[in-house]
């Protein structure tokens, strides 16, 4: 068991959790994730780290309520603890000193976005960042987006607050204005990541994505988080989870994304999903395995 040290709660739906995982924060880098389990019946839940402490042995998971599991996270209190924590994995990308970068976070991605520029400010590079959400009060971590960069722009749908708009808008602008960075990095929905692009490619901005393909194991034996990266098959858990957003096909991702939704319907369901177990219990027993 992994027990949880604290819990609060970063803006509706959307929770914090420092969870006690030694031998994974010795090992974390910027880039990597673990997969968690909330229970010994739960399902798999990749989380790229938030952030981490070595000599505390800690990591930080942010969680976003969207699925039954989710949700079952989001009851979790500090004294409460994970069944399993597993990581870190993935690849962690080299970060260099290369001039500019420009980190895009939408909604929960900025979580995973606040490490990464994090490490590209340590290593001596020009940091602007752009938050955005669907309204302010689902923005996350800006405090800490603006610790460590040197400019933050902030992007509300309802204009709640900064640009009245998308974060890829505020992107484009800040191009035309002149900015030239050495890479873009865009964490988020995959629309918003898609938008990104977009923006990018015609200026030959090179680009990088984090993708949240759906995942079993992690491990690269499943095959469930495949994605296609200039029309070559790579695994999300062990290729990734970045990559070059220029060459990925978001298309494909949305519509494997889509596949499971009819299920996660069934599972919100308390009666239905009593239902699904009832049904499986019965079809893994002894009598009908034979």
């Amino acid at each position: 068991m992994f027990p949880i040290l604290a819990a609060r709660l970063l803006a509706p739906g959307i929770h914090e959790f420092v969870v006690q995982a030694p031998r994974v924060a010795r090992k974390a880098r910027p880039g990597h994730f673990v997969v968690i389990r909330v229970d010994e019946k739960g399902e798999r839940i990749p989380l790229t780290l938030a952030d981490w402490d070595a000599e505390a042995g800690t990591i930080t998971l942010v969680v976003q309520e969207v699925g039954y599991s989710t949700r079952l996270m989001g009851q979790l209190a500090a004294g409460d603890a994970l069944q399993d924590v597993l990581g870190p994995l993935g690849t962690a990308p080299p970060i260099e000193k290369v001039g500019t970068i420009i980190g895009v976070g939408g909604g929960v991605g900025v979580a995973p976005l606040y490490p990464r520029i994090r490490g590209y400010k340590q290593a001596g590079n020009r940091v602007v960042a752009i938050a955005g959400a669907r309204s302010r009060d689902l923005l996350i971590m800006v405090d800490r987006l603006r610790e460590c960069s040197d400019e933050l722009h902030l992007a509300t749908d309802d204009g709640s607050v900064g640009h009245h708009g998308f974060v890829s808008q505020v992107l484009e602008k800040l191009l035309d204005s002149g900015v030239r960075p050495a890479e873009v990095l865009a964490i988020g929905p995959v629309p918003m990541m898609r938008a990104v692009v977009e923006v990018t490619r015609p200026r030959g901005i090179p680009t990088t994505v984090s993708l949240n393909a759906l995942m079993v194991d992690g491990t690269g034996m499943c095959g469930g988080c495949r994605v296609s990266v200039g029309g070559v098959t790579r695994f999300t858990c062990v290729d990734g989870p970045e990559f070059d957003g220029l060459q990925v096909d978001f298309a494909e991702l949305q519509q494997r994304l889509q596949q499971y939704r009819s299920q996660e319907k069934l599972a919100a369901d308390p009666a239905q999903r009593k239902e699904a177990c009832r049904c499986l219990e019965q079809l893994t027993a002894p009598s009908f395995r034979g």
